[in-house]
């Protein structure tokens, strides 16, 4: 060995030994003995609810303490990493012993609303401070600006923060990422300019800030050095600004979504050649997507949702090959679906369902998409036409297809999906015996709807597995099936399922379940409702409607203590309503109307608080209307019609404030939310003469009708308090006595229907302040004198006020003698004496005239509007677990 070697060889045995010895060393130092006891008092202020601090002991050396790290020289406290433990409690100001802390994560804690501690002000060293999520409130503290090496500072979602300004920003130069995500900026008129001013700054997230304004005058901003923009949901009416295009170089990720932006989208946006996200959906947005898109190649996410876009898909947009989520649903484009989208190898997500787009979409279409996922042609004239042989390239996760053409026959190509778990092809068209390897294969599919289509057979007892299974508005006979325990929702609604409802409700495999919505109206079932309730305490709504069921309505059922809402009409259900339902506390809905119910409404339904809906209408029912009915401060709909009840309408219905007061929508009752699944309640009422459905609106509508019983008595003056109430129908009773004269204080009234009573008097003056009234019909009563003025009176049909031989004026041809003028209606001059050169006559006919063209246009939309509430029965399906991130 020569001398080099030799010299190489000992440099390399000294190197590794001194470097062991160092080692050794530092392995031997522990944490400042200081630090350790500040750290002890920050965990005796801290509530830790997961145990996630017990490492923390006064025996162990704090730089081996859960989310503790140490310098490896010094042993000295540089970061403490304590996000998503859910702390809760005091941060104790002996932090500030942590002189060489530079960062600090506290986010995903419980704060209980208290203010952002101001010391951490005082912590000079800091660079990275994450307080997202922790429950903070208050001002945020302005001293946070001394903080002058912060780098990365994190707010977010810490929804009861606000500033008075971000003066205090401006000596932050070195930050570089800044999120203050639903953090209320509303009072900071100049965020705009003072964030520009931040040069190192690379990502910004302000969504849901209650920002305004994006300047549109500012014709430049100096983002050089901003890589990722968020500024959805905030609340910017205007144009997107030009000075967008100033930070066109550096930008990777815009999104702008969920305001209310409008115009085109500026040219400038060709420009962002390095641009990979552009989210700009649910804005008001015209125009055509620019052509221009196609020449951002680095493009791999586009969201233009929920816009008002026009024109064809660009064809452009198919050179975007790095492209994986399309998001262009919802808006107005049209004509036929681009062959060049089929070359977007890397697309999952593929949304551009509630457009005009036509023509067909082929198997070839999709053969370049082996990676798609995620679907949606819905709402769309589409035709899907593919071969009954079919493989397609891709295996999906989500399918939305509904009211788009699939059909006539039943798309086999789904039998290959194997990854699939939302199925939504409700409407489309399928009119074919559903296969039989189809019920099994459901068994793997979280969300089914394959409602209103013409889908007829016979259904096997398979055990259903789906959490949500809607085959609605079919042809499908046999017994109801199986339910495993992941079923929430099973609506079957009007098919031509039959048999024993207790087949359904007793059978062992049900009795373990955990379904939350049945919906089995409208079919064929019979028999009695049994007693097997127990098995079914997760009801929140049960429709067994339209049935031809048979039975009282068992004790067991006030075991559905979940229940919100409860439907059996139209049945041959008799006796009493059993008091076992007061235990169902939560019901909102109660919907027993035409059956055979042939005894009093119960006492105790005055303690049913959260009845929202009370619907008895066409039984037996007999007896008064209790005084406990107005105990039910929440209803909005109180529907006894086509009963025998007697006696008088209760002067107290003024204690129901729901109809007395503007209320808080309860949507809980009306709908039910499950993931991807919406289920509407629906009812049908009879507000304007003639029967409608209420399904969405259900939960806009107050009506008040007690027709065709044996009500006596006079109309309460109370009930001129229900200033929220939309329709009141109290006719063919044996009421008598005058309307009351504050009845135009009810602004909202739409509907009047007083016929076939014994009312007698002047129709009241105040009628006429009614604007909204679009159904009046007073026939048929002992009305008298002039019928009141107004726009309203005059345009409606005089078979509404027929009937009343004592009843004079326009719209009626019978004219009015003096001795019927009232003091109000009496013409300008003299009074009692017709004015020079006015006929009578000629006065009847010019009130008659002067209302009719606004009169007509009421009654006219009041007709046309009726429409609106005869929904059919729909169900909306989203999906909620679609990341950004690809899959």
């Amino acid at each position: 060995m020569d001398n080099s070697s030799a010299t190489r060889v000992f440099f390399l045995i000294w190197f590794f030994a001194a470097t062991f010895s160092f080692c050794k060393v530092n392995s031997n130092i522990s944490c400042n003995e200081k630090e350790k006891q500040a750290l002890l008092n920050l965990k005796r202020g801290l509530t830790d609810p997961w145990n996630a601090l017990s490492s923390w002991s006064d025996q162990e050396d704090c730089c081996k303490w859960a989310g503790v790290h140490c310098d490896n020289k010094t042993a000295r406290v540089t970061k403490l990493q304590l996000g998503n433990l859910n702390l809760n409690g005091e941060i104790s100001p002996s932090l500030l012993e942590l002189e060489h802390l530079n960062y600090l994560d506290l986010s995903i804690s419980n704060f209980n609303c208290n203010r952002i501690p101001s010391f951490l002000s005082s912590m000079g060293s800091m660079r990275h401070l994450n307080l997202a999520s922790a429950g903070f409130c208050g001002l945020i503290p302005h001293q946070l600006g001394n903080l002058s090496d912060l780098r990365y500072l994190n707010l977010g979602y810490n929804f009861g923060l606000y500033v008075h300004n971000l003066h205090w920003m401006s000596s932050l130069s070195s930050m570089k990422y800044l999120d203050m995500s639903s953090v209320n900026l509303s009072s900071a008129l100049d965020w705009l300019q003072i964030m520009s001013r931040l040069s190192s700054l690379s990502e910004l997230y302000l969504p849901n800030c209650h920002l305004d304004s994006l300047n549109p005058s500012l014709g430049f901003v100096n983002f050089t050095s901003l890589l990722v923009l968020d500024l959805s949901v905030n609340l910017f009416i205007h144009e997107i600004p030009s000075w967008f295009s100033n930070i066109s170089s550096t930008l990777l990720e815009l999104d702008l979504s969920s305001n209310a932006l409008k115009g085109e989208i500026p040219c400038g946006f060709s420009n962002f050649q390095n641009l990979k996200h552009l989210v700009l959906g649910v804005n008001y947005l015209t125009g055509k997507i620019p052509e221009s898109f196609g020449q951002l190649k680095h493009l791999t996410v586009l969201d233009l949702n929920l816009n008002s876009f026009t024109g064809p898909i660009p064809s452009s947009l198919g050179n975007l090959s790095y492209m994986w989520k399309l998001i262009l649903e919802g808006n107005r484009l049209n004509g036929t679906l681009p062959k060049s989208l089929g070359l977007l190898s890397n697309l999952k997500h593929l949304f551009i369902g509630n457009n005009s787009l036509t023509g067909t979409v082929d198997e070839v279409f999709f053969t370049k998409l082996p990676k798609l996922k995620y679907l949606d042609l819905s709402r769309t004239p589409l035709f899907f036409n593919v071969n009954s042989n079919w493989v397609p390239p891709f295996q999906l996760i989500y399918a939305h297809m509904s009211s788009c053409k699939v059909g006539p026959n039943f798309p086999a190509w789904l039998q290959t999906q194997r990854s699939l778990k939302v199925l939504l092809m409700s409407m489309s068209g399928i009119s074919d015996k559903a296969p039989s390897w189809f019920w099994n294969w459901t068994s793997n599919i979280d969300f089914v709807n394959l409602s209103a289509n013409n889908i007829e057979g016979d259904v096997p007892n398979f055990l259903v597995n789906s959490t949500v299974l809607d085959l609605s508005s079919n042809h499908l006979k046999g017994q109801l099936p199986r339910l495993s325990a992941n079923v929430r929702v099973l609506d079957v609604a009007n098919n031509l399922f039959s048999g024993p409802i207790s087949t359904f409700l007793c059978q062992k495999t049900n009795r373990k379940n955990k379904l939350q919505v049945l919906d089995a109206s409208n079919n064929l079932l019979s028999g009695e409702l049994s007693h097997c309730w127990w098995y079914w305490q997760y009801l929140i709504h049960l429709n067994l409607g339209s049935n031809h069921l048979s039975s009282r309505i068992p004790n067991s059922m006030g075991s559905l203590v979940a229940l919100k809402a409860l439907r059996l009409p139209n049945n041959s259900i008799y006796g009493d309503i059993p008091s076992s339902l007061q235990k169902c506390s939560n019901l909102g809905l109660l919907d027993m109307g035409e059956n055979h119910l042939s005894m009093t409404i119960p006492l105790w339904i005055g303690e049913m608080k959260s009845l929202i809906i009370l619907r008895l209408r066409s039984n037996g029912l007999k007896g008064h209307i209790p005084l406990q009915t107005c105990q039910l401060s929440s209803l909005r709909v109180l529907d006894l019609a086509n009963n025998s009840l007697s006696g008088p309408i209760p002067k107290c219905l003024n204690s129901i404030n729901s109809m007395a007061m503007p209320h808080v929508e309860n949507y809980e009752t009306m709908e039910y939310l499950e993931n991807a699944g919406i289920y509407f309640e629906s009812l049908m009422l009879v507000p304007k003469g003639e029967e409608l459905r209420y399904e969405e609106n259900l939960e806009f509508v107050s009506i008040i009708d007690l027709s065709s019983n044996n009500l006596s008595g006079s109309i309460p003056n109370e009930i001129s308090v229900l200033s929220q109430l939309i329709f009141l129908n109290l006719s063919r009773n044996h009421l008598t006595g005058k309307i009351p004269e504050k009845i135009g204080t009810m602004k909202e009234l739409e509907s009047i229907d007083l016929s076939r009573n014994y009312l007698s008097g002047e129709i009241p003056p105040s009628m006429s302040n009614l604007t909204f009234l679009s159904y009046l019909d007073l026939s048929y009563n002992n009305f008298s004198g002039r019928i009141p003025s107004s726009t309203q009176l005059q345009s409606f049909d005089a078979l509404r006020y027929t009937g009343n031989p004592e009843l004079c004026g326009a719209p009626l041809k019978t004219n009015c003698r003096k001795e019927q003028e009232s003091d109000g209606d009496t013409p300008v001059g003299k009074a009692g004496v017709t004015p020079v050169g006015k006929a009578e006559d000629d006065s009847e006919t010019s009130w008659f005239y002067s209302g009719l063209g606004v009169g007509f246009a009421v009654g006219f939309w009041g007709v046309c509007a009726a429409p609106f509430f005869k929904n059919t029965w729909t169900s909306f399906w989203s999906v909620n677990d679609m990341n950004d991130q690809p899959m």
